[in-house]
């Protein structure tokens, strides 16, 4: 009985994780299949809504890209940071997507944080803002602290001397803290 017990729960690691990971990308899938039908009424294959929606968005980041298409994305970008509400929603939005995608990523600095002076207790996070000045606040830096299994976190505001650079990459960093720290070791960067 002990075996068999220990060979479910050995088939649960397998099964449960796989089948999660797929019910995901397929729900996925079917939503963003629904997106394109509802709005402009055409009947498409399973799947071809998605490819639909990548090919918009690669090509709305090329035509923004050009000298021609950028005059009119900073115009546009210029009002919608004018407008009280719709400010905040678009800034906040522009800045999430900007922390994880494109030349100014946000999280590409992890650190290890002293939570306590007396005491041996750390934090993984990563610096957001090497320097708070223009808030007035001197000597201390913003460091964010995902939270595991979720996308949200906490950002604090910590003196540099309790802050320690960590010797990995970012996307392990990040993998280790979401998933509670039960991810693989964390490999150590090359030395440039």
């Amino acid at each position: 009985m002990k075996y068999i017990l220990r060979y479910f729960l050995q088939g649960l690691l397998l099964v449960i994780p796989a089948c999660f990971t797929i019910y995901i990308i397929f729900s996925l899938v079917a939503w963003l299949d629904k997106i394109l039908p509802t709005v402009f009424h055409l009947k498409l294959s399973p799947g071809f809504g998605i490819l639909i929606i990548l090919a918009f968005i690669t090509l709305m980041g090329l035509i923004g890209s050009t000298i021609i298409a950028r005059p009119a994305f900073n115009f546009i970008e210029y009002y919608m940071y004018k407008i009280p509400f719709i400010n905040l929603i678009y800034s906040s939005t522009k800045d999430v997507i900007g922390a994880f995608v494109g030349d100014k990523k946000k999280f590409n600095h992890p650190v290890l944080v002293k939570m306590q002076k007396d005491s041996h207790i750390y934090r993984i996070g990563f610096i957001t803002r090497e320097n708070l000045d223009s808030i007035n606040i001197k000597d201390m830096t913003a460091v964010y602290f995902p939270d595991s299994y979720g996308f949200t976190g906490n950002l604090y505001v910590v003196a540099r001397e309790h802050i320690q650079e960590i010797n990995a990459s970012s996307s392990e960093v990040m993998k280790l803290i979401v998933s509670g720290g039960v991810s693989g070791a964390l490999p150590r960067k090359e030395e440039k």
